[in-house]
């Protein structure tokens, strides 16, 4: 069978290729000009080939004055602005931005040219979320940007302008998710970022997970904290440091508010009435009938709780947001997996329609509260008539996919799992430029890892999904077949009590040696030789299988347990393209194995180097994240690894 290079390493080939041209270190011939890589790379251009089909987005605002004026930040994508309500968008942000997760951003009042953005975002996924790297700064309505500090906060929630003073600015730094960090709670400028002042802080575990101005008098701010931290087998979420103060003088001072408020408390977001500046409400994460939505009607002295409906506050770490209609107090808005409105007040919520679930953020035109823009993991939508109808997604470019492989078409097909989406194959190229019809639906689902029958004519494809899920994609008929290797329903399930443990993104592999062979990886490797009509495990637990690491998901209040916070599981796997059987195995807590004889026998090959990590004082010495494995196309006993700690906060 014809064998292809993956497609992963097509650019360490064009550079062997390079290197063959013209071998480093030899010298070139009379009148010849020495090679030049810079040069010789300078006419290849990154081509989007899509599929425009929004991704997360957590932050979104409008421009007062400006009806059709918008923009959204990506979780993966920088700053799009929009100026016909929503039919386009363009990006505003690359080429200025160090990072591209945006965690929030604000447009001054008075001075529409001012726009603000902090990054990285603070809905902290197991999996996909990235850090940031402080503020930026835009004098002219996004054209340029210009970064105005803050780097080390890491996630930003929430930023605050004055009303009437484009550079009086407030940042909420909800911090690192990893780790505990200084760099958390209120920061303030007076001369539009280029000096900054924290004026608040609680604790290295408790970040500002929301702020709110008095819009009214913004001398009056209210800040919501929350006690986290994200482990990669847990999230850790509410504590002492979670709860909500508020300043009577533009952030010199401050006095926490909490009578009237649950113990324990979690994840809080808070929103101040413009329509009755002492009417607050707040989204608290708290015990069983303790949590929901609270209100306070005079100012924040007193609270009383409004709602506490589960709906209001499942899965509080990826939501808990609240927003209060600008010209109504008694309307206001949860945003949750569903978009929530309420118009008594808090007592009822119904549910609002919009283009995509999960929804993060909401920008409301203080003008007309009938407009706004909602963010949410399909990506941002406006609407002008109170959330009757919406501004599609199919617009926006910014889907987060977990990882690609090509085929060898022509013109080829590259596949993927979309996060909060589907799985999909697009062509590489298409009649008229490729459009919305162009891509479609393959096996697998957001987080899948793909794997074909036959690279050149893939007729069956393979998918994973998360819990071990995985099923079989038939071309011709284009129907869909689960095939996973032990039938197992393990969603709320803790991974101790699980048969096998897999990874929300684990690994499926075709070998490359022989037609029908597939593998699928746990915290063991399965093979199938009859395309995933029967499996068996040939590897034992290759993971550091530590039980304290497999138990439940979440707490103290809340449990987590859809499938991300799986811990101790293979992460990925690769098979030698010159020599059947050897097969390479990362872990995702940091150890790497070798077979050559198709898993009949395993050693151990971790980097030392990897071993290391985390020795000098960090968290969980030795475990790191082997994200990627690249085998040789030459030698079966050479691969290469990539390893990452950010988990743990650690950035070497």
């Amino acid at each position: 069978m014809s064998r292809r290079i993956p497609s992963s390493f097509v650019l360490v080939l064009l550079l062997c290729l390079a290197g063959m041209l013209w071998p480093a270190g030899a010298q070139p011939a009379a009148g010849q000009e020495p090679f030049d890589p810079d040069a010789y790379f300078a006419p290849m251009r990154w081509r989007n080939i899509g599929p425009t089909r929004g991704g997360r987005s957590v932050a979104v605002t409008g421009v007062v004055g400006q009806p059709l004026t918008y923009y959204f930040g990506g979780t993966g994508g920088g700053v799009w602005k929009t100026e016909d309500g929503g039919l386009s968008w363009r990006n505003v942000s690359d080429g200025f931005f160090g990072t591209a997760s945006v965690g929030a951003i604000a447009v001054s009042e008075s001075d529409p040219n001012v726009v603000y953005v902090g990054m990285g975002e603070h809905a902290v996924r197991g999996v996909t979320t990235s850090h940031g790297d402080g503020v930026y700064r835009s004098t002219d309505g996004g054209r340029t940007w210009t970064h105005v500090g803050l780097e080390k906060t890491r996630a930003i929630s929430r930023i605050r302008v004055h009303p009437r003073n484009p550079d009086l600015v407030y940042v909420a730094a909800q911090g690192a998710p990893y780790g505990p960090t200084q760099e958390r709670g209120i920061y303030r400028s007076r001369d539009g970022g280029v000096t900054w002042e924290r004026v608040h802080f609680v604790s290295e575990r408790a970040g500002a997970s929301d702020l709110a101005m008095d819009m009214t008098n913004p001398r009056i701010l209210y800040a919501a904290y929350w006690e986290h931290l994200r482990r990669p087998w847990i999230v850790e979420s509410g504590g002492p440091g979670s709860g909500i103060y508020k300043s009577t003088d533009g952030g010199d001072t401050w006095a926490p508010i909490e009578k009237g408020l649950p113990e324990p408390r979690g994840k809080i977001g808070v929103d101040v009435s413009r329509a009755d500046p002492d009417r607050v409400y707040a989204i608290v994460e708290a015990e069983p009938g303790e949590g929901g939505l609270y209100r306070s009607d005079d100012g924040g002295a007193h609270w009383r709780q409004m709602n506490g409906e589960r709906i209001l506050q499942a899965r509080s770490w990826y939501y808990m947001e609240v927003f209060a209609d600008p010209q109504d107090a008694d309307t206001v808005y949860v945003m949750n997996a569903p978009f929530l409105r309420s118009i008594d007040g808090g007592r009822t919520f119904e549910t609002v329609r919009v283009p995509h679930g999960d929804n993060h953020d909401l920008w409301i035109n203080p003008r007309d509260p009938r407009n706004m823009i909602n963010a949410n993991d399909g990506g941002a939508n406006v609407t002008f008539d109170g959330g009757r109808s919406w501004s599609t997604q199919r617009n926006q470019p910014t889907a987060q996919f977990y990882r690609v492989i090509t085929d060898g078409r022509f013109p080829y097909h590259v596949y993927g799992g979309q996060q909060d989406n589907s799985a999909i194959g697009i062509p590489s190229a298409a009649p008229g430029g490729i459009g919305w019809s162009d891509f479609y639906d393959v096996s697998g689902c957001e987080s899948a890892y793909i794997a074909f029958d036959d690279e050149d004519d893939p007729q069956r494809v393979y998918g994973t999904c998360i819990e071990g899920d995985i099923d079989l994609w038939e071309r011709a008929s284009g129907e869909r077949k689960p095939i996973r290797p032990y039938p197992e329903l393990n969603l709320g399930v803790n991974p101790i009590d699980q048969r096998y443990r897999f990874n929300w993104n684990n690994p499926v592999i075709h070998s490359r040696h022989a037609k029908g062979v597939i593998y699928q990886a746990g915290n063991v490797l399965f093979r199938s030789d009859d395309g995933g009509q029967s499996w068996r495990p040939v590897s034992p637990d290759l993971t550091r299988n530590d039980p304290e690491k497999q138990q439940v998901g979440g707490g103290p209040i809340t449990n987590e347990n859809a499938g991300g916070e799986v811990y101790n599981t293979i992460f990925y796997v690769i098979e030698s393209p010159v020599q059947e059987g050897t097969l390479w195995a990362g872990t995702d807590d940091g150890l790497v194995h070798l077979t050559r004889d198709g898993g009949a026998s395993w050693q151990e090959v971790t980097p030392p180097q990897v071993r290391q990590l985390g020795r000098g004082g960090g968290p969980a010495p030795g475990e790191a994240l082997i994200n990627s494995i690249e085998a040789s196309p030459h030698d079966p006993a050479r691969a290469y690894v990539a390893v990452s700690r950010y988990k743990f906060n650690d950035f070497t």
